[in-house]
């Protein structure tokens, strides 16, 4: 009896032992957890800190550009409305520019531009208009100059004399031509003003100009004579610091950065508040500036933007550590903190075992779905290791057995491109492009292997996995063999109707032909014979023309995707030429720098004709069609094609309709078309995974857009053309 009585307060002593130790750990995990907690917590409000001042500082600077912006294009309207602008219409105009507090604002000033045969005339023009002493002095030579003639200061220094030739500037010169060009303000790259060049090194600001056009009162057929340019000169560090000065209060430092040409970055201004020399938190936001796109960096130290001492999480973990050892003491007086102990363990360890059996019940459910569902799906982890294979997928790839290692994979499986024989690039497919985190749509590929010795075309879209901070990829394949069958016979059916439509049409075409040929040598009796033929073979023509757009619109949608690298340069300059070659009057067609782009060449060339065409028909009688055609980037990976004219343009009633297939905008005017045209554009535009919109041009006339991928690792092309005025397309 005493040997038990014993033995069981040895077991009581352990088990005690194990309580208190227990509630030990977890009292100091719990203590520095809320350390942790706090830390946590200054680190997040100085993170909502931070994205609260990058805000404002953003809000502030798109004000005061926008602000900058609309005075500029109000001063310009203001001497536009002028008939015969003076020295004292631009004195007047300008004179509350004095007390607008424009922050950095150097100089507003008109100038003007002159060929080299022109600038005697002008000099005499503006010396009648009030510049008395103006000397128009021509610096190198060129075919334009571009001269000030009138000027008010804003920064308290003497005025730009009149007769500077600006064109000898880059920069300014520069956003003058795209303000002109454009119709809109622009602005200039930055770089030293040439009154601040004299000044010490320390003492200079990058700058720039901020440019519009002066455009006079519209004439009755609604066109507007170009009188020349305002400039407002603006140095950097006074403006934009001063922004960032009003807009951030706390202990966060900001810098504004723009990308000159060529892809160079420039400091425009910075503002330095905080006391860290190593800033830990960083914030960056693009600003749109008129024609360009700055960068606003916020940076800021966690430590002193978070509030509270620094040593208060140590204070809590330490205070916390204390207490626990208090209460362990404690713990160890009282027998009943065993049982309790107990009984919590038994609580939590009933809830670890219901949590287990719901994620094997979860797992069998996930299990089930991936057995039967018809599309495949594949899961790899970060090394290229498959995790999940289905049956669907198997079933498709031919393979029973899996391979490691994204380099094996095409041979393994035997993968080609949709034409069957090029060998697909591992790092092309869809799997490898998620493992580094981009997502794919719709990749079709081949899989040809002794499995499926025929080959089986699949569809495959792939997505990133990032689980419990573990990357992986997830890959699902969908059989599109036998819809492609389809596809082939269909657009196969649709060339055989078309050719079977175009023969009668062809054999009516040349019967009205001889029989106009043999009623022109009748008497004039015979004249509403031939109207009537003539009828005839406009209806032919209409006719052939609705099959032809036909057969491009089922083959737009039906016809396989066969994507390369395309230069968007060298196919607009097919495109014009072939569409402007053989006018006796030639258009006036301005082709800026094209980039590299990843689309299918015969369906793109299609969307070009399209747009190109309709730009060159729907003028007004008797004016010459402009056109300008451009490229941007859109997003990462995306190029944006604009196609500009100043045409008739198209009403805002049928701007939502004017994609649609047989809607013509301009019903009953004498435009030629089928209807087809831009629903082609929009089914090409759409099979290549994109948008196309349209909208009214500034200038007149309307501005089509669409997006198409870019090509991959390859430069952007340079188009053989003066990207810096409009020309005549030879």
């Amino acid at each position: 009896m005493t040997g038990r009585l014993r033995r069981a307060i040895r077991q009581a002593g352990t088990a005690g032992i194990l309580a208190i130790g227990l509630v030990v750990a977890l009292g100091l995990a719990a203590s520095w957890h809320a350390a942790g907690s706090i830390r946590d917590g200054r680190h997040e409000r100085a993170l909502a800190l931070l994205d609260r001042d990058t805000s404002l500082a953003e809000v502030a600077v798109r004000t005061e550009i926008h602000r900058y912006l609309d005075t500029l294009r109000t001063v310009a309207a203001a001497l536009g409305a002028h008939e015969t602008l003076t020295s004292d219409d631009f004195a007047a105009t300008t004179a509350p520019l004095r007390d607008a507090g424009l922050a950095g604002a150097t100089s507003l000033v008109f100038a003007v531009a002159a060929a080299d045969g022109r600038i005697a005339e002008i000099q005499r023009y503006w010396r009648e208009r009030g510049v008395t002493n103006l000397d128009l002095r021509a610096e190198g030579s060129g075919r334009e100059h571009l001269f000030t003639i009138f000027s008010r200061p804003l920064d308290g220094n003497p005025a730009i004399a009149a007769g500077v030739d600006l064109s000898q500037s880059a920069e300014p010169s520069a956003a003058l031509n795209e303000s002109r060009r454009s119709g809109v303000p622009a602005v200039s790259d930055t770089y030293v003003l040439l009154r601040d060049r004299e000044l010490p090194i320390e003492e200079q600001q990058m700058s720039f100009v901020m440019a519009a056009p002066v455009l006079g009162v519209p004439d009755p057929s609604g066109r507007q004579v170009f009188k020349g340019w305002v400039i407002l000169g603006l140095r950097g560090q006074d403006f934009a610091g001063w922004v960032l000065t009003e807009a951030i209060r706390g202990q966060v430092d900001g810098s504004l950065l723009a990308a000159n040409g060529g892809g160079q970055e420039m400091l425009v201004a910075s503002l330095r508040r905080g006391q860290a020399t190593r800033p830990d938190l960083r914030r960056e936001v693009a600003v749109p500036i008129a024609n360009r796109q700055w960068r606003l960096v916020v940076t800021a130290d966690s430590a002193g933007l978070g509030g509270g001492s620094p040593l208060l999480p140590w204070t809590v973990g330490v205070g916390g550590t204390m207490l626990t050892l208090l209460v362990g003491a404690m713990l160890w007086a009282l027998a009943g903190a065993r049982l309790r102990a107990e009984a919590r363990v038994a609580a939590a360890t009933a809830e670890l075992r219901e949590a287990q059996r719901s994620a094997h019940r979860q797992v069998a459910l996930l299990n089930g779905i991936l057995e039967r569902i018809s599309d495949g799906v594949g899961v790899v982890d970060e090394d290229g290791a498959f995790l999940v294979h289905n049956p669907a997928a198997k079933a498709m790839l031919g393979v029973d057995a899996d391979i490691d290692g994204v380099e094996h994979w095409q041979a393994h499986y035997g993968i080609y491109r949709p034409d069957g024989v090029t060998p697909f690039p591992a790092e092309e497919l869809p799997l490898v492009r998620a493992l580094d985190g981009e997502s794919t749509d719709r990749v079709e590929m081949v899989i040809r292997n002794p499995g499926r010795p025929d080959g089986l075309l699949l569809s495959v879209s792939g997505r990133p996995l990032d689980v419990d901070g573990r990357r992986g990829a997830i890959a699902v394949f969908h059989d599109v063999t036998a819809a492609r069958e389809r596809e082939a016979e269909l657009a196969a059916y649709a060339g055989i109707v078309a050719h079977d439509l175009k023969n009668p049409l062809t054999v009516l075409a040349a019967h009205a032909e001889l029989a106009h040929d043999a009623l022109s040598e009748t008497p004039p009796h015979a004249r509403e014979a031939l109207q009537s033929i003539d009828r005839v073979s406009a209806g032919v023509i209409r006719m052939r023309r609705l099959i032809d757009d036909l057969l491009a619109y089922t083959t737009a949608r039906d016809a396989a995707l066969r994507t390369q690298p395309i230069g968007l340069a060298e196919l607009v300059s097919e495109v014009v030429a072939e569409r402007v070659n053989h006018l006796a009057a030639r258009p006036d067609i301005y082709v800026g720098p094209l980039p590299v782009v990843e689309a299918d060449p015969a369906m793109l060339r299609q969307v070009l004709d399209n747009l190109i065409g309709n730009a060159l028909k729907y003028v007004h009688p008797g004016r010459t069609p402009k056109i300008d055609i451009s490229a941007v980037v859109d997003r990462p990976g995306w190029i944006r094609v604009d196609v500009a004219d100043r045409g008739i343009g198209v009403p805002d009633a049928d701007k939502p309709r004017v994609f649609e297939s047989f809607h013509r905008a301009h019903e009953g005017q004498p435009y030629g078309g089928t209807g087809l045209g831009l629903a082609i554009c929009r089914r090409v535009v759409d099979r290549h995974g994109g948008a196309i919109t349209v909208a009214d041009n500034p200038g007149g006339g309307s501005r089509f857009s669409f997006t198409v991928p870019a090509a991959v690792d390859l430069a952007p092309s340079t188009a053989a053309h003066d990207g810096a005025e409009r020309h005549e397309y030879v």
